[in-house]
């Protein structure tokens, strides 16, 4: 009976899998059952863990791993239940909080932090009630064969003789900060945008930091920016720049303000379109 309930587990693990990532029902609705929650999320630590120190050879002690979400209403809970499980097991996590999925990879490239491994808790555009989770190395994203195994590891929990620390960091600062710094360089100019209004569409997702912390630094005037404030419930549009709602929304916006340009990002700000100052799309996410 034990190995039939193993078994079941694995299976609802790997029915979770999509493509190189992680994705389900994290809020029981009407229509829908949670999939995703604080149990399937302790698992898929446990493997995650076993695949870093086996598959991934890494030796360090203790591993350093970073976590963030995005504004999704089901991100802090299940960030908790990832720490508990990887601070039992002697990992150093770097509590990133709010995040985005670019920046939560970097926190395996900034020496500042150093993390071995990096977790986005996100599932992009999808409606509020789903979630997910993003793998990240220092080589890059994880692979969907990484998927496969975190669920066949998934059953061995790994207990520490030592307890693992959190670090609280601010990932989205340096982030902001360093890219801010590379345009600069890049174009030999302080603020390369002075003189132009650009307009940011967050979709209340995790990246309304851009429009101060990016694009009015580079001298930007983000007058008629929108939804910038985190909701996870998404109350103005889908945060998906192939959404046809949400296009409009940012297109109106460019006109509306007479801006020079638009700029619309997805949930986890790994996704964007730009309108021109006719409010035609540029790249539709291209």
């Amino acid at each position: 009976m034990r190995k039939l309930v193993i078994n079941m587990s694995k299976e609802n693990l790997k029915a979770l899998i999509n493509g190189s990532d992680i994705r389900g029902i994290a809020v029981t609705t009407e229509e829908h059952e949670a999939n995703l929650t604080e149990v399937e999320a302790r698992k898929i630590a446990s493997g995650f863990l076993k695949l870093l120190k086996i598959d991934k050879n890494i030796k360090r002690t203790p591993i350093r791993i970073a976590i963030g979400y995005d504004s999704r209403i089901t991100g802090p809970k299940l960030k908790e239940a990832l720490t508990d499980t990887f601070t039992k097991a002697g990992v150093t996590v770097l509590d990133a909080g709010l995040a985005t999925t670019p920046t939560i990879f970097m926190a395996t490239q900034f020496s500042e932090f150093a993390a071995n491994a990096g977790i986005m808790i996100t599932t992009s555009h999808l409606p509020y009630f789903y979630n997910g989770l993003k793998f990240f190395t220092k080589e890059g994203g994880a692979e969907h064969e990484d998927m496969e195994k975190i669920v066949e590891y998934s059953e061995s929990e790994v207990i520490s003789t030592t307890i693992g620390e959190v670090e609280t960091v601010d990932l989205i600062d340096l982030y902001a900060k360093d890219m801010v710094r590379k345009i600069q360089e890049g174009s030999d100019m302080k603020q390369p945008l002075e003189g132009l209004r650009i307009v940011l569409d967050a979709g209340n997702g995790a990246g309304g930091f851009f429009a101060s912390k990016v694009l009015e630094e580079l001298g930007a005037d983000t007058t008629g920016s929108q939804f910038l404030d985190p909701d996870g419930h998404f109350p103005n549009h889908i945060p998906n720049p192939d959404n046809k709602e949400a296009m409009e929304s940012i297109q109106k916006s460019v006109l509306k303000n007479d801006a020079d340009l638009g700029i619309i990002f997805d949930t986890d700000v790994d996704r964007a379109a730009v309108v021109d100052n006719t409010g035609q799309a540029i790249n539709r996410n291209n």
